[in-house]
């Protein structure tokens, strides 16, 4: 028989897979908020128009580009306190 391995992840380690799987569904999110204004009525009394849809587009890329920059420092201070707590120095680039 074969032995069962536990598989454990620090908790701090746990948060960083986890946010590194959150970066990793961001484009596809982007895709579909992009693709949303597809779906809008173009004719009829709840016509959206081109002006809101082009504001639309905008504040998702925003968006987008802010939870990149906030996750991108998370990450970034995950690894420094990882490299600390192991009493390294972090890596430059």
């Amino acid at each position: 028989m074969s032995e069962r391995r536990v598989v454990f992840l620090e908790r701090q380690m746990y948060r960083r897979h986890r946010l590194v799987d959150a970066i990793r569904i961001l484009p596809f999110l982007g895709l579909i908020l992009w693709m949303l204004p597809l779906t809008w009525e173009r004719e009829g009394p709840s016509t959206i128009s081109t002006s809101s849809a082009t504001v639309y587009i905008f504040l998702v890329w925003f968006v987008l580009i802010l939870l990149a920059a906030i996750s991108a420092a998370l990450l970034g201070r995950g690894r420094d306190r990882t490299a600390a707590s192991e009493g390294q120095r972090p890596e430059e680039h």
